[in-house]
């Protein structure tokens, strides 16, 4: 019971951070930003149909959040690569 509590609270904070990255780009606008935003969208309606397939394959609600956290974590890794989609110096 604490585990699933546990996790939940990390996904939660964890997620703040892909918040961030992802504000900042689609502030840039441009490009990366429409990108983003595209990409955004995408990725939620897969991973709620990722969710639904896990829960009705018999997985638990624990696996869930794990496997999104694993995805908010590969979203900090890419967001936080530096990229050359906005001028230097801004």
């Amino acid at each position: 019971m604490f585990d699933a509590w546990y996790a939940t609270a990390m996904l939660a904070m964890e997620s703040q951070k892909v918040i961030e990255l992802r504000m900042v780009k689609l502030a840039w606008g441009g490009l990366a930003g429409q990108v983003e935003a595209q990409r955004m969208v995408s990725e939620k309606i897969g991973a709620a149909l990722e969710a639904t397939g896990t829960l009705l394959g018999g997985g638990t609600p624990e696996a869930v959040i794990d496997r999104y956290r694993e995805h908010v974590r590969n979203n900090v890794a890419r967001l936080s690569t530096p990229a050359d989609d906005h001028p230097a110096g801004h």
